[in-house]
């Protein structure tokens, strides 16, 4: 297996090194320009793309975007350490759209490597696919990556900011620099002279930053390894810091918009008469597949929206879901797979004989549905087109795209395109999406010199979302010796990488990794081991949900992992730990059994009498391997949940208190999808609009969260979604333990109540 994956893997990276070649191999090593110097008030010097000082303080600049995991707290921290100065002491921002910012690490998937291959080879494979993602320079928030790829290079900015600052001290103080020292933000001189920063921001302007300055070892950090207060959270709790929803500015106009409900398909007419008619409506003007409405506020805007009329045109895709269920399991029976990333033994061979000689085969099929992103902040942007510039104020995921497709729109320079990234209310990968801010520079470009503030409704939040797909599994396996012998595993589901990526406009090469996504690396040792991935007809567009393919492969491997430990008549987290051939896995494991007291999962009495029962799940997503044990009871009114344990290795842990709260975050989100999630379609439209009828997980339902932190990983990793996978298949798998029922479809709730 090994052979063949690092053969395609080398294939994508020969070409991306080909790809470098072309323009030349210093575009490889260069460093882009420090986007900062765009930027500079008067007084303000911009050391690195990452430090900002001027004579009021220190400004950190991080690069990725805070959607509520934390990173404006953890990445400012890196280089906080290494700049010898407190988190208290220095202002935060998120850094302006730059290629300087790019994600080196976003496209390391696509290498194909196992993430349990810490070998020389694996990391070389990784490596190659850094060359594109510098080339094109990407910055994007997403697939848990802001950590390992700020880690080295965010602590680099800081320890060289801090070697200028020395410099700068040595040239004033005429000593050498080998004398000085730093701390709490100031230069230390021999004699006890202290330099606050502050005051060596001129003199620093003129020194060129080292490329590549000594990092501080471990045992001396102050900050890292440590929880820290997250420095957003006061102005979220006060209610005082800004989203791009509570943008204002003089003479703005609102906007609402009203797309076609048949996604993608177009707007054949519309009536503007009725909207026109409500006070405070000012123009309809059509978009793309739909309408805007442009009015003095956005209740107004909201209202002429819905008032308008409109002919639409049918959808081109599929009807309803149960003829998308139907269209994925053709695509397994008929189709040939897009994927075979694991490929052990000879599965197909196995399979056959075990049928010829009558042997028993454990079979089973799962479906799970669409899933909406349903963020609390509906998505919503202001543009603005005034003197020569557009300036845009969003919450996004990738701003360096949003200013590409801005200048598309717009006709002018990306240099005359302002992005503006605030804070949001949720991302979850739909804010990786372009579709709303290219929706409110379509309106300000044609309303230039008036700021337009573009609202969703909710309504048409949900109904006009990038789904995680629809998909299906089904699986076969034998037994010997009390473990399987051969595992076959098929999913089926549409494309997510020629979705979102094709709105992007960029192509990518070879096999969509996200269809089989951490399904075939997980481990687990099995002689004869065969995971083939189905690319089906498109129907709604989808994109990356939360943890993306590994949101339902999670689902499908671990459930049915449970499947063949209660065929084979074991214990599921000894057959487990049998299987497993990778350490770090096996700490995790263990470590969530013994947290959890797990003795089987069968049902035994609780505290009251009432039978209570635990489902456990493993996976590993993102690199980092995750365990879960989920505790449930039954009642009178139905299955409650009571406690759910979670261990996780992260490699290094940065800020434990943070980790926590997104391994605690994704549980809860998962949990959510788990219970109720589900977007369906009838006549081609999506039939959930709004919380009423795609509900979230309630304060009362959500059962007390256990979390472990390990650091047995050779590399350090990302956590925003890696706690999601397993809670789904822990839940089923307790479910199973409670009631003898095996649920094979998502969402649960609709064959078990729970209250």
């Amino acid at each position: 297996m090994m052979g063949t994956i690092r053969r395609r893997a080398f294939l994508i990276g020969s070409a991306a090194i080909v790809g470098g070649v072309a323009f030349g191999t210093w575009q490889i090593t260069k460093p882009y320009d420090n986007p900062l110097k765009d930027h500079l008030a008067p007084g303000e010097t911009a050391l690195t793309p990452y430090v900002l000082v001027n004579g009021d303080g220190i400004t950190v600049i991080v690069p990725r975007a805070e959607m509520g995991q934390g990173v404006m707290t953890t990445l400012a921290a890196l280089v906080a350490e290494e700049l010898d100065v407190g988190l208290d002491a220095i202002t935060v921002k998120h850094g302006p759209a730059g290629k300087a910012y790019y994600n080196s690490v976003i496209l390391e998937e696509a290498a194909k490597v196992p993430a349990t291959d810490d070998s020389a080879g694996g990391a070389r494979m990784r490596s190659l696919t850094h060359i594109p993602a510098k080339l094109m320079g990407m910055q994007v928030t997403g697939g848990s990556t802001s950590t390992p790829d700020a880690y080295n290079r965010m602590r680099k900015a800081g320890a060289a900011a801090r070697l200028v600052f020395i410099k700068a001290a040595a040239r004033q103080l005429g000593v050498k620099e080998r004398d000085l020292t730093t701390e709490n933000g100031a230069v230390l001189g021999p004699d006890g002279m202290r330099i606050a920063y502050t005051e060596l921001a001129e003199a620093a302007r003129a020194i060129e930053p080292p490329a590549n300055p000594p990092l501080k070892p471990r045992a001396d950090w102050k900050l890292l390894g440590r929880s820290q207060p997250r420095l957003d959270m006061v102005g979220k709790c006060t209610g005082t810091t800004d989203f791009s929803i509570d943008v204002r500015l003089p003479g703005m106009v609102y906007a609402a918009v009203r797309m076609n409900p048949n996604r993608e398909a177009p707007l054949n007419s519309f009536d503007a008469e009725p909207a026109l008619a409500i006070n405070g409506v000012k123009k309809v003007m059509a978009l793309d597949n739909g309408i805007a409405v442009l009015a003095r506020n956005s209740w107004a805007a909201f209202q002429g929206a819905k008032a308008t009329r409109m002919e639409w045109a049918a959808a081109a895709y599929v009807s309803d879901s149960a003829a998308h269920l139907s269209q994925l399991r053709e695509t397994m029976a008929t189709d040939e797979p897009n994927s075979q990333m694991r490929d052990d033994g000879n599965a197909v061979r196995s399979l056959k004989k075990a049928s010829a000689d009558g042997a028993p085969i454990i079979s089973g099929t799962y479906e799970v549905p669409y899933l909406a992103h349903a963020t609390m902040e509906p998505m919503n942007a202001v543009a603005y087109r005034h003197d020569d510039i557009l300036e845009i104020w969003a919450g996004n995921q990738a701003p360096t795209q949003a200013r590409k497709d801005a200048a598309t729109i717009s006709g002018l320079s990306e240099d005359k395109i302002l992005i503006h990234t605030t804070l949001m209310g949720g991302g979850f990968g739909r804010r990786a999406e372009m579709d709303f801010i290219k929706q409110a520079v379509k309106i300000a470009v044609a309303e230039a010199g008036t700021p337009i503030k573009l609202t969703w409704t909710r309504e048409e939040d949900i109904t006009q979302d990038y789904y995680r797909p629809a998909a299906v599994a089904r699986f076969q396996a034998t037994l010997a010796d009390g473990k399987p012998d051969c595992i076959s595993l098929d999913l089926a589901a549409t494309s997510v990488a020629d979705s979102q990526f094709g709105r992007l406009g960029i192509s990518l090469p070879g096999a969509d990794p996200t269809l089989a996504q951490n399904a075939w690396d997980q481990p687990y040792a099995v002689p004869n081991y065969l995971v083939s991935a189905y690319k089906a007809p498109m129907a709604l567009p989808v994109s990356s949900w939360r943890s993306v393919g590994a949101s339902q492969n999670g689902f499908f491997h671990e459930c049915m992992m449970d499947e063949i430990a209660v065929a084979a008549g074991r214990d599921a987290i000894d057959m487990r730990l049998d299987l497993m051939d990778h350490e770090p896995s096996v700490a995790v494991l263990k470590t969530v059994r013994d947290m959890a007291g797990w003795g089987a999962n069968t049902p035994t009495a609780g505290e009251n009498g009432a039978k209570t029962a635990q489902g456990a799940a493993f996976f590993l997503s993102f690199g980092v391997p995750t365990a879960q044990i989920v505790e449930i009871e039954e009642t009178s009114n139905g299955i409650a949940l009571k406690k759910i344990w979670a261990a996780v290795d992260v490699g290094l842990a940065l800020d434990p208190a943070n980790i926590e709260a997104q391994v605690q975050s994704a549980i809860i989100y998962g949990l959510s999808a788990a219970l109720g999630g589900e977007i369906t379609m009838r006549d081609g439209k999506v039939e959930q609009s709004n919380f009423h009828d795609y509900d979230a997980l309630r304060l009362y339902q959500c059962p007390e969260i256990e979390v472990a932190i390990l650091e047995n990983l050779d590399e350090i990793t990302g956590i925003g979604e890696p706690g999601l996978p397993p809670v789904a298949p822990a839940l089923a798998n307790a479910v199973f333990a409670l009631t003898g029922e095996r649920v094979r479809k998502l969402p649960l709730a609709a064959a078990v109540r729970f209250i």
